[in-house]
């Protein structure tokens, strides 16, 4: 279960998601905004995970290679998370950045400056449009698939699925639902605090993400090499 719960925190720090937020919040109705783009990503988000572990777990659930399945399984994810964690911490995303900006010139970085198409999408101030963007830009993670492949190792039955499901979805979403109950509380406060959160995650957010995978990846490894001789 502690496996899930940091599984969790890792696709909770969603760049693109404090993006959305963060330009919704300026705009007309952010309340309105942010409650459609909530519902859209919940749509997209919980009927993946009830499929995965209901049906596509159940459809496979006989077969008798499983004790060498989920082991191998642990070790991709694991694998998967590590090379992210290398990538990040050698810093080759950034140089291959700045190579396509270089080949791009001046145009590619007047480009860059201006809204990118989610931003004007979002820019319409249409529930129905963060509804729809919720939905197309939910998919599941790494993260996300490594966790249902682990609920489905604990056996806690039907009810207690659907409840870990629905919690990790919460976790998954927290950027989005912390400003959205803010608002109602206290909408000034809530657009400050947003923006700071995403310039300390700016800041910090590689290293915190380094750290995670590297971590996650080293544990479900290590399951996954228990698992073949246990």
């Amino acid at each position: 279960m502690l496996d899930i719960f940091l599984l969790s925190l890792v696709s909770a720090a969603n760049a693109t998601l404090l993006a959305a937020v963060t330009v919704m919040l300026f705009l007309p109705s952010p309340k309105r905004l942010l409650l459609g783009y909530l519902v859209g990503a919940l749509l997209t988000s919980l009927t993946i995970g009830f499929l995965i572990v209901f049906v596509v777990h159940d459809a496979s659930s006989a077969s008798t290679a499983r004790n060498t399945v989920s082991p191998s399984i642990d070790i991709a994810f694991g694998a998967i998370l590590l090379l992210v964690a290398y990538v990040l911490s050698s810093g080759r995303d950034q140089r291959l950045k700045e190579r396509r900006k270089a080949k791009k010139g001046k145009a590619g970085e007047e480009a860059e400056k201006a809204p990118s198409k989610v931003e004007q999408l979002l820019g319409r101030g249409s529930a129905r449009v963060t509804f729809a963007l919720g939905v197309v830009l939910t998919l599941p993670g790494v993260s996300y698939l490594a966790a249902l492949h682990d609920l489905q190792e604990l056996g806690y039955g039907t009810v207690g699925e659907i409840l870990v499901i629905i919690g990790f979805n919460a976790m998954l979403l927290i950027l989005l639902e912390v400003p959205l109950v803010g608002y109602f509380l206290a909408p000034e406060r809530t657009v400050v605090e947003v923006q700071r959160f995403r310039a300390w995650l700016t800041r910090s957010g590689r290293g915190m993400a380094i750290v995670g995978a590297a971590a996650l990846g080293a544990l479900l490894i290590a399951r996954g090499l228990i698992g073949y001789f246990t």
